[in-house]
């Protein structure tokens, strides 16, 4: 299995990014690389490098996603993008807050922590559907790990389309996210120019 182990931190210096957005408390104290102005081509490849760190998806689960969102009548093909990314599973716990990043998110779905529908699902890229019920594991419930999640996390805003109790470490998909409702800085039209040429 690819695993990007990349160094956070610097990664999100070279996209610009806040590291707020990767989950991390550090305020980022540098300027974005200042300069060079960037080619268009530069500046749709930064956007879709930025989706693929955040969301933590290699190049050709991403590009998968890209064809799936294509097909979708939902919305434009890049919003359908944005919304099968929030939809994953190691997301999805990521926003409920049972964990700290969305990396810590993949490794709980990896070591067989979730529930979705009552089923022990482990695959950190399975997509949730509106009106899945999703949670921890009864066994793993009182672990000291979720505790101490809870802690960091516990202040943390639950996006709109979804439903946590923390308390039962559980929560439902009310419904499937817009666009509005993901605050990712990413623009997905540059990805989708990107992928068009």
């Amino acid at each position: 299995m690819a695993i990007d182990r990349s160094p956070v931190l610097k990664r999100c210096r070279m996209l610009g990014l806040d590291p707020i957005y990767m989950g991390l408390s550090k305020k980022s104290n540098r300027n974005a690389r200042a300069g060079k102005k960037q080619s268009e081509y530069g500046l749709q490849l930064k956007e879709k490098q930025k989706a693929k760190f955040i969301y933590g998806v290699l190049e050709k689960p991403f590009r998968n996603m890209y064809a799936k969102a294509e097909k979708m009548k939902l919305s434009t093909t890049g919003e359908n993008l944005m919304i099968l990314l929030e939809l994953r599973l190691d997301n999805v716990i990521y926003r409920m807050g049972y964990a700290r990043t969305r990396r810590e998110a993949r490794q709980i779905v990896d070591h067989k922590h979730v529930l979705v529908n009552g089923k022990r699902v482990n695959i950190p890229s399975y997509s949730v559907k509106a009106g899945d019920v999703i949670e921890i594991a009864e066994k793993y419930k009182s672990a000291q790990r979720y505790k101490d999640i809870l802690e960091v996390t516990g202040s943390r805003v639950v996006p709109a389309w979804l439903d946590a109790d923390q308390e039962n470490l559980s929560g439902t998909v009310k419904e499937l996210p817009t666009r509005d409702q993901i605050d990712v800085p990413v623009n997905e039209v540059l990805i989708v120019e990107l992928y068009s040429k």
